[in-house]
């Protein structure tokens, strides 16, 4: 809550990149009811799409995977779960589809952070309750020691931090001092700095993201993975995350890398929804976008498992049945046989849009 009482006491000042991305933002706001207008059946494949991809995502992001050919069975399935990683993308799934469904019964609470955290990690003996231990945050050395990078709230005193967090949330979200936006992103970095649970803080966290921009009427993540683009960013958000940690325990921290790490990935889900929205005309044809679009973001060859680790929910062959057409036309060029092989897609050739 270090964050939000920055600026409760008016002690920040916006800096101009942050300026810039809430301009861009307000734009992609002001057309996203046109976006929203379109197709109701296509809008149903990028919703199923980006559920799929959020519960996997999210759980990547924390090292837990599960094989690209169960997605679908775990994800919309209902067919007994196999281990414990297969449950806590159900259980990831489970907090998605109860934000999704009335996003405005779900008030922004302490109640609601356990209630979130509890479907998220499933049967996890703590799932809903708060750490009983420290919780550090260790960095890895390269020579292979540790050292505690930060240094969370302390067990005592988390249950009052996150009650007092959730009620500056309310109140800042209601006065509009500042961007709204800003005050979801130091919601956000403030609750990462609490780090109120054992394990599965980050994926509360990226829950809370989408749960807090339904409220300001931020809609984009129905329909592009936030968390998806996280995990591709995955990098940045480690960073910014660091440099915005130090100094939070004494309100001396400088918020906006992370707040502008959060912005440009709103900003960029904005701009993925203008493209799918605008250039998709049918269910199937966006299966077909969201495969090219994910051999696209390959820098190189990929495989066949690396376009469905990309694409959870479209079967794998729907996939070799797209690359076998994409081959034929010679949009795409094939080295080697089956699941080795190495797929890359020919440059400037564009017959595989359609």
């Amino acid at each position: 809550m270090k964050t939000l009482e920055l600026i409760q006491d008016r002690r920040i000042q916006v800096p101009m990149s942050v300026s810039w991305y809430l301009s861009d933002l307000g734009k992609a706001q002001g057309l996203q009811e046109l976006f929203a207008r379109q197709s109701p059946q296509r809008l149903k494949a990028l919703k199923e799409h980006a559920i799929a991809q959020s519960a996997v995502s999210s759980n990547r992001i924390e090292g837990v995977e599960i094989a690209p050919a169960r997605v679908g069975t775990v994800v919309f399935g209902h067919s007994g779960l196999k281990n414990r990683d297969e449950e806590e993308v159900a259980g990831y799934r489970d907090a998605l589809n109860w934000i999704h469904s009335d996003p405005s019964n779900v008030p922004v609470t302490e109640e609601t952070i356990l209630q979130l955290h509890r479907l998220s990690r499933g049967n996890v003996w703590d799932a809903g309750r708060y750490k009983d231990k420290p919780v550090d945050i260790i960095e890895k050395l390269p020579g292979g020691g540790e050292r505690v990078r930060f240094r969370s709230v302390s067990p005592a005193e988390t249950p009052d931090c996150t009650r007092r967090l959730a009620a500056l949330w309310q109140e800042q979200s209601r006065e509009r001092d500042v961007s709204p936006l800003i005050v979801l992103a130091a919601f956000n970095l403030d609750f990462l700095c609490i780090h109120p649970f054992r394990d599965g803080n980050g994926r509360v966290s990226r829950l809370l993201l989408l749960l807090t921009a339904y409220h300001l009427g931020v809609e984009v993540g129905r329909y592009i993975s936030l968390e998806r683009l996280i995990e591709e960013n995955k990098e940045r958000y480690y960073e910014t995350l660091q440099q915005s940690s130090q100094g939070w325990h004494e309100g001396r921290h400088n918020p906006w890398p992370y707040v502008g790490y959060l912005l440009f990935i709103l900003k960029k889900a904005y701009d993925e929804f203008a493209e799918r929205a605008g250039t998709t005309s049918s269910p199937k044809g966006e299966k077909t976008e969201l495969v090219l679009e994910a051999i696209r973001r390959c820098s190189g060859p990929f495989r066949l498992v690396d376009v469905e680790k990309a694409c959870p929910g479209v079967g794998r062959d729907w996939i070799q049945s797209l690359l076998s057409e994409w081959k034929a036309k010679g949009d795409v060029t094939c080295a080697g046989r089956g699941p080795a092989a190495r797929w890359q897609l020919v440059k400037n050739k564009g017959s595989t849009s359609k």
